[in-house]
C-alpha cells in the first residue's frame, strides 16, 4: 500500500507542486547537513503556499525552520511587504536555512530567530508585531499546545493556525499514552475543540511520509 501511496504523491507532486532548483538545492543541503528529513512534502508546501495566499497573509509566523524548505513555500506567498518570522531551535539548522532563503532571494522577508520557542515567542510578544495571518507550527510536538496558546497571542480575528504531524501513525488516539508527542498533540486538539476563539478539524492524510495528517484552525472573534 506504501508503494502505492508514493506512486500517487509522484503523479501529484509531478503536476501541481514541482520543485525547482531553489528548493531542490534546500532540499539537497539540507541532506549533505545531515539534517533530520522530516521537512514537509512537495505537496504539502504547496498546501502552505495556497492557504497563505487564500489568506492574504502578510504577516506569517513559523515555529520549527529546520532546512527552511518549508519557509520558502511560505515566503513565496508574502507580498514584497511582507514578514515571515520563523523560530529554531538548533542554531545548526538555522545556518543551513539561512543559506537556503538566502539562495532563495527571500531573505530580505524572512527573519531566522534561533533559539528555544518558548523563549523566542515571548520576546517577540514584547515586540508588539502586527497580528500574524497564519502560524504553522511544526517543532516538537510535546509543546503543541504551549505553541498554540502563544499563537493565539499574536493572531487576531480571521488568522489561521495549522499544526502538522497530529496523527502521530495513529498514537493519537490512544487516550492512555504517556508519551510527550502524543500528550501534547493531544492537548492542542482538545485546546482547538474546546477553545471559545477557535474553529477548527484535522485531517488524516498517506502519502510519501507514510501515515500523518494536520489540524486546521481559525481563529474567531
Amino acid at each position: 500500500m506504501s508503494e502505492l501511496w508514493n506512486d500517487v504523491d509522484d503523479y501529484f507532486t509531478t503536476h501541481l507542486a514541482p520543485d525547482d532548483d531553489v528548493l531542490e538545492a534546500a532540499l539537497r543541503d539540507s541532506e549533505a547537513a545531515q539534517l533530520p528529513q522530516v521537512n514537509v512534502t512537495a505537496s504539502q508546501g504547496k498546501l502552505l503556499q495556497l492557504l497563505a495566499q487564500i489568506q492574504g497573509a502578510r504577516h506569517i509566523l513559523e515555529i520549527g525552520t529546520l532546512g527552511g524548505y518549508s519557509t520558502i513555500w511560505l515566503a513565496r506567498a508574502l507580498p514584497p511587504e511582507g514578514r515571515l518570522v520563523t523560530l529554531e531551535y538548533s542554531a545548526r539548522h538555522a545556518e543551513v536555512a539561512t543559506r537556503n532563503i538566502s539562495r532563495a532571494g527571500l531573505d530580505h522577508l524572512v527573519d531566522v530567530r534561533v533559539g528555544p520557542a518558548l523563549e523566542s515567542l515571548p520576546g517577540l510578544a514584547d515586540e508588539n508585531p502586527p497580528p500574524f495571518d497564519l502560524v504553522f507550527i511544526d517543532a516538537d510536538k510535546g509543546n503543541n499546545a504551549h505553541y498554540l496558546e502563544w499563537a493565539l497571542k499574536l493572531t487576531s480575528t480571521g488568522s489561521l493556525i495549522i499544526i502538522d504531524n497530529v496523527v502521530r501513525g495513529g498514537r493519537v488516539a490512544d487516550a492512555d499514552s504517556t508519551a510527550d508527542d502524543v500528550r501534547g498533540t493531544r492537548a492542542a486538539i482538545e485546546m482547538i475543540g474546546s477553545h471559545p476563539r477557535l474553529s477548527g478539524t484535522a485531517i488524516q492524510t498517506v502519502g510519501t511520509k507514510g501515515y500523518d495528517g494536520f489540524a486546521l484552525a481559525r481563529v474567531l472573534a
